[in-house]
């Protein structure tokens, strides 16, 4: 039978390390989406809200938004 995914990438995932720094790595976006989020509704910042909300980034984007534009909108 065909496989897909290569044996070595199988088995580096079902590595018990692996699974957890997915798993910190999931956790530590989803923090960083919703507090960027949150802001961008707050903010009304329609199309950061849905550049946001659709592009993931694993958080660079929603820390930059965070610190840099959500404090141009507050002035």
């Amino acid at each position: 039978m065909y496989q897909i995914i290569d044996p070595q990438i199988t088995a580096l995932l079902n590595e018990p390390k692996t699974a957890a720094m997915l798993a910190i790595l999931a956790v530590w976006s989803l923090i960083w989406k919703g507090i960027a989020l949150w802001k961008a509704g707050k903010n009304s910042d329609k199309v950061w809200f849905i550049v946001l909300l659709v592009v993931n980034t694993v958080g660079i984007l929603e820390i930059v938004y965070t610190f840099y534009f959500s404090k141009k909108a507050k002035q």
